[in-house]
């Protein structure tokens, strides 16, 4: 398995530990996964999904090179107040990603990301009632040997 996909499976493994016996505001524990669905094909709310975008490299001397992996998350929320939802599920992700800014990623190797930053968040501004739906984009930085 490539270090790409390694990187998304160990973040959604993350994700599924938000639960309000975590002290969430929302439980998350099913419903996270490592790949894309648009918002017409989501059934199971609330729901998110991960996928990995483009990546940058930073050469350094010694022939150890940085790799920048930018991550998607899709966030997906449905329910009477559901911007409300989504901003409570917003937050939970924010506090994990915060908490966890390095991820082992492959425990056999060693591998585990430098830090994870987020970079952007971004809603539907209640647009598509009964339903929102939200977006965080991640910068994850990671050694390449």
């Amino acid at each position: 398995m490539s270090r790409r996909t390694s990187i998304v499976k160990a973040l959604v493994e993350k994700l599924k530990t938000i639960s309000t016996d975590a002290g969430y505001k929302t439980d998350l524990a099913t419903a996270a996964y490592p790949y894309l669905r648009f918002w017409d094909e989501v059934n199971n709310f609330p729901s998110m999904y991960c996928t990995a975008g483009s990546e940058a490299r930073e050469y350094m001397p010694s022939n150890f090179t940085w790799g920048f992996l930018g991550l998607s998350l899709k966030i997906y929320t449905k329910g009477e107040d559901s911007q409300q939802l989504l901003e409570d599920l917003l937050e939970d992700v924010e506090n994990l990603i915060d908490a966890n800014r390095v991820l082992v990623y492959d425990e056999a190797l060693g591998y585990e990301t430098t830090e994870i930053l987020i970079t952007s968040i971004t809603t539907d501004e209640g647009l598509l009632a009964p339903y929102a739906v939200g977006e965080i984009n991640l910068q994850v930085r990671y050694a390449i040997m």
